[in-house]
């Protein structure tokens, strides 16, 4: 129970105002207002600190003041010393650590729930739907999306039609979204809407927030009031968004990002596709195989920030469906006539029923007023970090696609997990050394480490291997040969330093690549181990063989 002095009440009609506008407060179960006396008695879940609610009933105009203000938050922890990425209070009688964390994704959800793992409480702020990109509007729907395509290509064409003749599907795209969503509302449910209501020590807000200054936040309600937030720290975890390119007339036609094309309950006859990553690829190809004429228009290659020979595989076989790809073909003008999309390059114009732009994701930083906090941004706005996700203002994190690290959902996880054990007084750091990336395209793309080109920029001797998949009694089994395996090593040490795979499940294959490269394994150590016949894996180990042996002149089992 809370008791609120307040004063500037004039008639009993204000109590009701005041006793009504109090119980709309997330966490308020009950307010008691007294006119004569100016006292508001309100009992909570006791999950809503007290300096939320003053600040909630201050901006109804009154000015208010607790009976007994309890003892105010400071740094209250003290870093554990079990080597457990822990901490611990100093003493239960001091009010626990207030943290506020802006968004509600992969990487405030890690942190919140990490936080809370610590003896800290929490103020989760989220303008719009509850989990960010990855689960509603990123990965979840976009992979159910390229499964459900690959169904359909498969049913089409395969190695073994001649034995198991093709068919013709019929793609109904709407009964496919309706599939796709409940999945995502499901997935959405239980792992951050049901894990918050079942959270007490997390409080929600639902707005807006905008520093103040380094120590407090505003919050703009969704309801239009507007609330004073203090912390004792603040991460922000807002995530990014759909880059627009400049590009003359875009900005007036109904084109596509990501999101409308994963909400489309259509397939376009002719789909044209700005971009030449990871995205656009993976939807590029998805469309294609549930019925679009695809063109890809590419500003330089597929893939062009990878080994030049994960660009030139991709693009093989997205020719071999019948996709389109343009390279060095950047459009300068778009236009919308009639129904129709006309975009114009060097090489030429090209019509589509819709157009697709996925040329990156800008982070969501521009309303947060970082300068009034003094929190530092890089050229693509994102928040400049350290390893322990520390920006430049004390006492303000930053995890995820907001900053300038990598944007994949496991990177933000990882990054707000360890934001929260330091913001609660440790001291802990994200390696990215052998982080895993997945292009989930047929075949997929996946890689970690160093590219020959990176270790030479870090003037790393290397020596390299690349091994076809026609090499590979895995894929040999399956008829399907398509990609190659490529190992990196440094070349004194023959040490694994980068792994690069094209495979129809690469995916599947880079994290054995991880544990290898973290574990600063040889390729003397990969050839020792034992891999199982016939699966894909065991391409790492033959590609491992092929620095010292003939592979060809071995038996099947690669031993």
């Amino acid at each position: 129970m809370i008791q609120l002095q307040v004063e500037g009440m004039t008639c009993v009609s204000c109590t009701k105002h005041f006793k009504q506008a109090l119980e709309k407060v997330e966490g308020v179960r009950s307010v008691s207002v007294t006119y004569p006396q100016g006292l508001a008695t309100i009992t909570t879940d006791g999950r809503l600190s007290t300096k939320l609610l003053i600040a909630a009933a201050t901006a109804l105009g009154y000015n208010v003041r607790l009976d007994h203000s309890p003892r105010s938050s400071s740094s209250l922890f003290d870093r554990a010393l079990d080597g457990q990425d822990t901490v611990k209070k100093q003493t239960d009688s001091e009010q626990s650590l207030h943290i506020a964390i802006i968004g509600s994704g992969g990487a405030a959800m890690a942190a919140a729930l990490k936080a809370v793992e610590l003896g800290a409480r929490v103020t989760l702020i989220e303008r719009d739907t509850i989990g960010g990109t990855c689960v509603n509007v990123g990965c979840v729907p976009s992979k159910i999306m390229i499964r459900a395509a690959h169904i359909a290509h498969l049913r089409r064409k395969s190695p073994f039609d001649a034995g198991l003749p093709a068919t013709k599907s019929i793609v109904r795209r709407d009964q496919l979204l309706t599939q796709q969503q409940a999945r995502v509302d499901e997935l959405r449910h239980t792992k951050y809407e049901g894990i918050l209501k079942n959270t007490p020590e997390i409080t929600m807000l639902r707005g807006e927030a905008r520093f103040q200054d380094s120590q407090n936040l505003i919050v703009t309600l969704n309801d239009g009031r507007e609330l004073v937030l203090e912390f004792d720290r603040c991460l922000v975890a807002t995530g990014a968004s759909p880059a627009i390119p400049v590009i003359n007339g875009l900005k007036d036609t109904p084109f596509w990002t990501s999101t409308e094309a994963l909400a489309s309950d259509s397939i376009p006859e002719r789909l044209a596709v700005i971009g030449s990553s990871v995205v656009a690829l993976e939807l590029a190809q998805a469309f294609a195989r549930l019925g679009s004429q695809v063109t890809i228009l590419a500003r330089s290659t597929l893939l062009f920030r990878e080994d030049p020979a994960i660009g030139e595989a991709i693009t093989a076989a997205f020719r071999s469906e019948g996709i389109s790809v343009l390279e060095h073909a950047e459009a300068n003008n778009v236009a919308y006539v009639e129904g129709e999309f006309l975009i114009s390059t060097e090489q030429g114009e090209f019509r589509a029923d819709q157009l697709l732009v996925a040329t990156g994701r800008t982070p969501n930083t521009r309303n947060l007023a970082l300068a009034a906090s003094g929190v530092a941004i890089n050229a693509q706005r994102g928040i400049v970090i350290d390893q322990g996700m520390r920006t430049n203002t004390q006492h303000i994190y930053a995890a995820g696609d907001c900053t300038d690290q990598p944007q994949f959902v496991y990177v933000a996880a990882a990054a707000g997990t360890r934001a929260a054990i330091n913001m609660a007084g440790g001291d802990v750091a994200l390696n990215l050394t052998a982080m895993p990336t997945v292009v989930f395209t047929d075949p997929q793309v996946a890689t970690t480490g160093l590219t020959e080109a990176e270790a030479h920029a870090q003037n790393i001797e290397t020596d390299s291997r690349t091994l076809s998949l026609d090499n590979v009694p895995r894929a040999l089994a399956n008829f399907d040969t398509r990609g190659f395996i490529k190992l990196v090593v440094e070349a004194s040490s023959r040490r694994l330093i980068g792994v690069q795979i094209v495979a129809p499940e690469a995916g599947e294959l880079i994290q054995t690549a991880v544990l290898a490269i973290r574990n600063r394994m040889t390729v003397n150590d990969l050839t020792e181990l034992l891999f199982p016949y016939l699966t894909m894996v065991e391409g790492l180990k033959l590609c491992a063989q092929t620095f010292t042996k003939d592979i060809k002149q071995l038996s099947c089992c690669a031993g």
